[in-house]
């Protein structure tokens, strides 16, 4: 007999202790790490969204009766919020970031990066269990000691990559280095659920170049995203009842919601994931734009965007949606709204500009036959 399931399972995100990417800094005191991360997040910034965890040393701080959000036109907001640190909230909080820093004196981080400071190797011994998977090391100065208890813990911890506490580029570059390795692969989706009511067919099903428009995106975008253990590397999106053989697809999970609807349920296929969408009804899209799309990709931002050069608005169905995405997309929906390109309207996205030709959409008969002329 099989055990009884009480929830239903889902591909969860890839998560650590309170983010997807956490490195805890610790061995020194914690205005020295306060310090240094704010050096290597300056350095950073145009790469990555870094965010820092820490714990408030004031014992005189009382849990406010009123939550404030104080916003100053500049871009800054200052919260004081009745608010107890949660991991499954956490994980919802830090979802936007790229690497989130750890006060390794108060929370333990599933990376570290170990500070020798021989005034605090109690502070070390005390903690050496936490130190499982020490990224690098950073000595405060040439006379800092690796501890006997360490070395004797971590025979080969002087193998690890050293750095001096003054060395901020470096150090900020193997952070970067870090970074960059948890950067999501990109799969493709093909929007191909759609009813077509103006073309009175399937747009999926129409041709340009030989075969149906569905069999010729599949082809491009699989010499581009190639399969591996992780996915499938190119899937179509079908809405629920409509059949493709032969093809890696994705059925629409949030029913009646369209190419957002489309997107959410790619997503809960493999949060993970990065996902280039494109409809089939933009013919003129070719494998040089798909290219020039994943060129100027920026994982800092939850998308990178086509926009038409004459146009005011991206287009949310030829874009790189990126996994912090996915909870921005869910919680539009819980306010009401289902259209993607709202959510880029109102959010940090890579806008790629091209000429408006090439991203024109064809959803009449007319239009279907035009655009054959052209493209041939």
């Amino acid at each position: 007999m099989s055990k009884h399931q009480k929830h239903t399972k889902l591909t969860r995100r890839n998560y650590s202790n309170y983010a997807s990417n956490e490195i805890s800094f610790l061995g020194v005191k914690c205005s020295v790490i306060s310090d240094l991360v704010q050096k290597i997040v300056k350095n950073n910034q145009k790469t990555s969204k870094i965010a820092y965890l820490d714990a408030s040393h004031n014992d005189g701080v009382e849990a406010p009766i009123l939550d404030v959000f104080t916003f100053h036109h500049s871009g800054n907001l200052e919260v004081n919020s009745n608010t107890v640190l949660n991991p499954y909230n956490s994980l919802i909080q830090f979802s936007q970031y790229d690497l989130v820093c750890i006060n390794g004196n108060h929370y333990q981080g599933e990376k570290q990066i170990l500070i020798l400071d021989n005034e605090k190797e109690a502070s070390v011994l005390k903690r050496l269990e936490q130190l499982d998977n020490i990224q690098f090391v950073i000595k405060m100065n040439k006379n800092s000691n690796y501890f006997d208890f360490l070395i004797d813990k971590y025979p080969t911890i002087k193998n690890l990559k050293c750095y001096m506490i003054d060395e901020i580029d470096k150090i900020s570059k193997h952070i970067d280095s870090i970074i960059q390795e948890q950067i999501p692969p990109i799969q493709g989706l093909i929007l191909a659920g759609g009813k077509s009511t103006r073309m009175g067919t399937d747009k999926g099903l129409l041709e340009y170049h030989g075969v149906s428009q569905r069999d010729y995106l599949y082809e491009q975008l699989s010499s581009i995203f190639s399969p591996n253990h992780d996915n499938k590397g190119v899937y179509i999106s079908v809405r629920e009842g409509q059949e493709i053989k032969n093809k890696n697809i994705i059925s629409d999970k949030f029913v009646g919601l369209g190419s957002f609807g489309a997107i959410c349920s790619a997503f809960q296929e493999n949060p993970n994931s990065a996902w280039f969408v494109i409809a089939t009804d933009v013919p003129f899209v070719d494998k040089s734009l798909i290219r020039l799309l994943l060129e100027k990709r920026n994982p800092k931002k939850i998308a990178t965007a086509i926009k038409g050069k004459d146009s005011q608005f991206p287009e949310p169905l030829i874009t790189i949606w990126e996994p912090k995405a996915y909870p921005i997309l869910l919680n539009y929906l819980s306010q009401g709204y289902s259209c993607p390109r709202k959510v880029l309207i109102n959010s940090d996205v890579e806008i790629v500009e091209v000429d408006n030709h090439f991203i024109q959409n064809i959803n009449t008969p007319s239009e279907y036959e035009k655009a054959k002329k052209e493209l041939k």
